[in-house]
């Protein structure tokens, strides 16, 4: 079945998805964020992977094997946050990259509709993305399941599940970041910002006990409600609140609409 084409203004004709795929074409050309997206993911589950199998093949009686369920955990752990980082990077570039460069308005006068401009950054921002995300879980699930030795091996299902929440973790601080980006105008301050609030601000909040459920809008305490029971108690990411697995995924939906809504409505509305 052929694309069908959408009118993109003045007469101009372009495909579906066609701006994403642009779009994903000028981050893929970008060396420096792409080496940036692969040294934070990919580049450090190999460098730390590596090192233990070297450990455990050097001092076995020392250093346990590198695979196993436990090791999937710390594997996960690492990903988690410079993964999440890497994504926070990634969008908040993608938000305020337009405008840094100067060719927002040059976008804008070619008649596209501004809401579509920024919604192609959503798929063509993920498919940059979520490549390096996969191949870095890839060499944590494969080593996990191969190099367990006398630990427990993690079952196929408990491997999949992992890997979709690692891969939900990162699209969502990837539109987080995109949102962000958007609404300031500035990757320098949104970058500063996402760091801030995901290493430091988001911890604190969940971490204070008389907040009660205010710690509810904190991301991470609903990811960590959302992390496969296998494991659990390796992967600790943030406190365990009690909220239910429906709340969990629609308070992270909410935050996935707000921040793209707020990101669409900057572009909408910013003078070019």
């Amino acid at each position: 079945m052929s694309a069908v084409a959408i009118p993109a203004g003045r007469g101009r004709v372009v495909k579906p998805f066609g701006l994403a795929r642009a779009y994903l074409m000028t981050l893929r050309k970008r060396r420096g964020l792409f080496w940036t997206m692969a040294g934070m993911t990919i580049g450090v589950e190999a460098v730390v992977f590596t090192v233990l199998l070297i450990l455990h093949a050097v001092n076995p009686a020392h250093h346990g094997p590198a695979g196993g369920v436990s090791n999937l955990g710390h594997g996960m752990f690492v990903l988690n946050l410079l993964g999440a980082v890497a994504a926070s990077i990634a969008g908040a570039s993608a938000g305020s990259d337009d405008l840094s460069a100067g060719v927002f308005r040059e976008l804008v006068v070619t008649g596209r509709s501004r809401f579509v401009l920024f919604a192609a950054r959503v798929p063509g921002g993920l498919a940059f993305l979520l490549p390096f995300t996969a191949i870095a879980y890839t060499v944590v699930a494969v080593v996990a399941a191969t190099a367990h030795g006398s630990l427990p091996a993690p079952s196929v299902r408990l491997s999949a599940e992992c890997g979709v929440w690692v891969i939900a973790e990162a699209a969502f601080y990837y539109v987080f970041g995109l949102g962000l980006g958007a609404l300031t105008g500035s990757r320098a301050y949104s970058i500063g910002i996402l760091l801030a609030w995901r290493l430091i601000i988001a911890r604190i909040i969940a971490a204070i006990g008389f907040l009660g459920v205010f710690r509810e809008i904190v991301p991470d305490v609903h990811f960590a409600r959302l992390v496969p029971h296998g494991v659990s108690d390796t992967l600790r990411e943030g406190p365990k609140v009690g909220v239910s697995l429906t709340a969990a995924i629609a308070v992270l939906l909410i935050w996935v609409a707000v921040w793209f809504g707020l990101g669409a409505w900057r572009t909408v509305t910013r003078d070019a």
